[in-house]
């Protein structure tokens, strides 16, 4: 017959408790940590979405303005802006270019992180400051359609 020592016989339910306690009070200590982490990576990402669109319009805008795109190509009052933002992805043709080659401003439409979807509250020239409705005719300012408020207090649709 074998004598079972002291090492041999393993842990003890009472110190098996103790343990698991400790980690689960750990574990929603990081908890919040961790919310709070993955909201500011996507309020990162959403201002760089933003930063991008807003470059890809200014751009069109500059390009207007130089008179590289022929007038053919936009709407009557569009104020120099991009019709959609569909324009920036598909690319417009330069005035005088033989070739025919587009001048593409966006690979894609970003996503907004905060929504999960490629719709933005879009803003034309013509919209008054506090319009809720984009009136259509151009793309002069974008903006999220999230309802949420980001960590410093401001809410996504103001940035």
């Amino acid at each position: 017959m074998r004598v079972w020592s002291r090492l041999e016989r393993g842990y003890s339910f009472i110190e098996l408790l103790i343990v698991t306690t400790i980690l689960l009070i750990l574990a929603a200590g990081i908890q919040p940590l961790a919310r709070v982490t993955i909201q500011r990576q996507k309020e990162s990402e959403l201002r760089a979405n933003l930063r991008e669109l807003r470059g890809a319009i200014d751009g069109f805008y500059d390009l207007v303005a130089t008179g590289k795109v022929p007038s053919t190509e936009l709407k009557p009052g569009n104020e120099g802006y991009p019709p959609d933002l569909e324009t920036l992805v598909e690319g417009v043709t330069l005035a005088g270019d033989a070739t025919g080659r587009k001048v593409k401003l966006l690979r894609r439409i970003p996503i907004d992180p905060m929504t999960g979807k490629a719709e933005w509250a879009l803003r034309s020239y013509q919209d008054k400051v506090d319009a809720t409705r984009w009136g259509g005719q151009n793309v002069y300012d974008i903006r999220s359609t999230s309802g949420g408020t980001g960590l410093d207090g401001t809410k996504y649709s103001d940035w």
